[in-house]
């Protein structure tokens, strides 16, 4: 079985950003960070398997900031009114990052383990410095990438020339994949109280 939490990498340290600023439509509005899962919030089971890696780690989050301090070592909110998308979160990470690269991760991605993290830590390219991105069964996931933080600026330029596809602007810079399994469990999304619900049968918070 693979392990959940390999021994962190310690060389070319990175910052570690959780996007949990999305206005939570398919969740009834709620905000989809604090919905528990197997007793606990979704954020809070993302947070204790990313720890290890970081010790910048940042949460984008546009509401309740006092319910995700005590999971970040910072918080960041979008520049931007009425939940402009994901992109926003990143560019906002991107600004406070300490490190050379950011680790972007969604916040109702709990099953993700330190193995997918290693994985995608490994695979930074040390010659041409680009974005990584994992790539499922051929569909790029781009709640799960890895950004050099030298592109804070073109992506800031993207955005305000229009840009709100975070896919699109790391496509423009040699985008690489890390392939995973179209049923690698570790990439489930539990962005809606029906999939919850399949895996925990205890009420929402």
């Amino acid at each position: 079985m693979t392990p959940t939490r390999p021994a962190p990498t310690l060389c070319a340290p990175c910052s570690i950003l959780l996007l949990a600023g999305g206005r939570g439509a398919r969740m009834g509005g709620r905000d989809k960070g604090l919905v528990a899962w197997q007793g606990r919030p979704l954020i809070a089971h993302v947070q204790a398997t990313v720890r290890p890696f970081s010790d910048d780690l940042i949460i984008s989050c546009n509401r309740n900031a006092e319910q995700y301090r005590p999971y970040a070592d910072r918080l960041v909110a979008d520049e931007q009114a009425d939940f402009p998308g994901p992109m926003a979160g990143v560019l906002a990470g991107l600004a406070v990052a300490r490190h050379p690269w950011l680790l972007v991760l969604a916040c109702d991605a709990p099953r993700i383990d330190g193995a997918l993290i290693q994985a995608l830590l490994d695979a930074r390219p040390a010659d041409s410095p680009g974005p990584l991105m994992v790539q499922q069964d051929g569909q790029w996931q781009p709640m799960f990438s890895l950004i050099p933080t030298a592109l804070a600026a073109d992506l800031r330029a993207a955005w305000e020339r229009g840009e709100r596809s975070l896919l699109r602007a790391l496509a423009a810079h040699g985008l690489k994949p890390l392939a995973c399994a179209a049923d690698d469990p570790r990439l489930s999304n539990f962005n809606t109280p029906e999939l919850l619900s399949e895996t925990d049968p205890g009420p929402l918070a």
